[in-house]
C-alpha cells in the first residue's frame, strides 16, 4: 500500500483556521491550538445568538410600543388584545416603526381600537 503523507492537507487546514481567526486578540489569531478553540467557541456563540437576536428585537419593539401607548393613555397589555379583537393584523415590528417614525398613524390606530366609554 502506498504511504500517504498528510503535510499539505494538514497545513492547509491550519492555515484556514488561522485565516478565520483574523481580528481575534492575543495568541488566538496566531497559534493554531488557541485559534481552534477560539473558533469552536465563536461558532457556538454565533449559533446561539442568531436565535437570541429574534428575542432581543421583539423585546425592543414591545418596549417602544409600550412607551408610545402609555403616552397616549393605554398600556401595552391592554393594547395588544384590543388590536387582535378589532382585527388589526400589524405585527410588533411594524407597530414599533409606526410608534417611532409615524406617531400620528400610531395614534390613529390606537383611537380606532380604543373602547369609548
Amino acid at each position: 500500500m502506498v504511504r500517504v503523507k498528510r503535510g499539505v492537507a494538514a497545513s492547509r487546514r491550519r492555515k484556514l483556521s488561522l485565516r478565520l481567526t483574523k481580528g481575534f486578540r492575543w495568541g488566538r489569531k496566531a497559534k493554531y491550538r488557541l485559534a481552534k478553540e477560539a473558533l469552536l467557541k465563536a461558532w457556538k456563540y454565533q449559533f446561539r445568538d442568531r436565535r437570541n437576536k429574534k428575542r432581543t428585537f421583539r423585546k425592543l419593539w414591545e418596549t417602544q410600543i409600550s412607551s408610545q401607548a402609555r403616552a397616549l393613555g393605554i398600556s401595552y397589555s391592554r393594547l395588544i388584545p384590543l388590536l387582535k379583537k378589532n382585527g388589526v393584523e400589524l405585527d410588533r415590528k411594524i407597530l414599533s416603526f409606526l410608534a417611532k417614525e409615524k406617531p400620528e398613524a400610531f395614534k390613529a390606530i390606537i383611537e380606532k381600537v380604543r373602547p369609548h366609554s
